[in-house]
């Protein structure tokens, strides 16, 4: 039997987006806007650079390795960074973070040079209408602070990204302006951010949209759109993948989602739907290194609850579930098993189901767990004593106490 016929995929139902045949690129931003994230820690240098290898591990061909304008110490780690993608020819284009203002621009400018490698100047500046009447922003002043920071990059040969801070809340008089004369200026990328995570998957296709149409193709250059989102509406990867569908050229991510407030789409789960879609042929298995290395690096553990990467998220104790597993996994192919009760298949990251015994799990747990855990799944004093104690338990019996179990029955 074809196994694919077993799953009926509404999701692909009057689809016309062709996923397999998508081109874009993935641009990690887990060492900049993840780091402002104010429940995390700065990780160690090691960290830092061990990351950037299992970034060019799994495909992601773009970093932002920090804001160098913030001070010393951000521009000697931005340094040591940049320096690791030259001396380790990492498949990896680095890009910083900048005001629009040269003095934040420049020090990209001192490391670029230093390092021999190209940096991509992100010049960023607040677009919608609520920033420019907090900040009493007239659109001249922002164009010409703007055309500063640009020209100042594009005459230091450095390429430039034209970011501008809250897109999905400005007005689309606003945008052309402001991406029309970036354009015009030399910036050769122009990123849409939805800083607050305020967009829904048609927004984020709209906007898209009207960049391509109404800004970049009036312009004749060949300019590309990267979209960078937040999720604090919940729509982080959503948003990200509707992007993706309207014509965005690169995305932006964070590890776990870590950034500013709740964060930002998270590049794992990213990843992982990528994959299901078919346009992600890398290792999956990379991406527990990678989530386990930012987890440690930051100090924020990964939920129990968190998809894929959690420690539930795989794992059941309801004999229901467990009985389908274990009959799919009878049939022979792990495939089965994998899907009956799951649409991320475990073993495309590495793991395996794992059915353990609770207070709602039926006797297809308790001889699942006897025959894993090396005893007879038939000895029915073992059953017994394992059903019963799971029935009037309040939680999942754990490897110790189902150990004892069997100790006391075999005194």
């Amino acid at each position: 039997m074809e196994y694919q016929q077993l799953i009926h995929d509404w999701n692909t139902a009057g689809a016309s987006f062709d996923w397999a045949a998508a081109r874009f690129d993935l641009n990690d931003e887990t060492l900049r806007d993840g780091l402002q994230c104010p429940s995390v820690r700065d990780p160690a240098m090691d960290q830092k650079v061990k990351l950037l290898h299992l970034m060019a591990d799994l495909g992601i061909v773009a970093a932002d390795i920090g804001l160098p304008g913030a001070g010393h110490r951000v521009r000697e780690q931005v340094r040591v960074l940049a320096r690791e993608i030259v001396q380790a020819k990492l498949p990896i284009a680095p890009n910083c973070a900048a005001r629009t203002v040269v003095a934040d621009v420049q020090p990209i400018v001192d490391i670029s040079q230093e390092t021999g490698i190209a940096i991509e100047a992100a010049t960023f500046i607040g677009s919608s209408p609520i920033r420019q009447y907090v900040e009493d922003w007239t659109l001249d002043r922002m164009l010409k602070v703007s055309e500063e920071a640009v020209t100042f990059a594009v005459k230091h040969d450095l390429p430039v990204m034209f970011v501008t801070e809250d897109t999905t809340r400005a007005h689309p008089e606003t945008l052309k302006a402001l991406y029309s004369h970036a354009i015009g200026w030399g910036a050769r990328r122009v990123c849409l951010a939805d800083t607050t995570g305020h967009a829904t998957p048609d927004g984020a296709r709209n906007l898209v949209q009207y960049i391509r149409h109404e800004v970049i193709e009036p312009s004749g250059e060949d300019v590309k759109i990267d979209w960078h989102g937040h999720r604090d509406r919940g729509m982080g990867v959503a948003n990200t993948l509707a992007a993706i569908e309207a014509g965005a050229d690169r995305v932006h991510a964070t590890a776990l989602g870590i950034g500013e407030r709740v964060g930002n789409t998270e590049m794992d789960l990213l990843i992982v739907n990528l994959y299901l879609h078919g346009a992600y042929r890398g290792d999956l298995k990379r991406l527990q290194d990678y989530c386990r290395l930012v987890s440690e690096a930051v100090g924020r553990p990964i939920g129990v609850d968190y998809p894929a990467f959690g420690e539930d998220a795989f794992r059941t104790g309801t004999g229901v579930h467990a009985a389908a597993i274990m009959k799919a996994r009878q049939k022979g192919d792990a495939w089965l098993a994998d899907r009956v009760y799951s649409s991320v298949p475990a073993g495309a990251l590495g793991v395996r189901q794992k059915i353990e015994i609770s207070p709602v799990s039926g006797l297809s747990n308790v001889k699942y767990w006897l025959e894993e855990h090396g005893f007879d799944p038939a000895n029915e004093r073992f059953g017994k004593v394992l059903f019963d104690a799971a029935k009037a338990s309040d939680h999942v019996l754990t490897d110790v106490e189902c150990h004892a179990l069997i100790a006391s029955v075999t005194a």
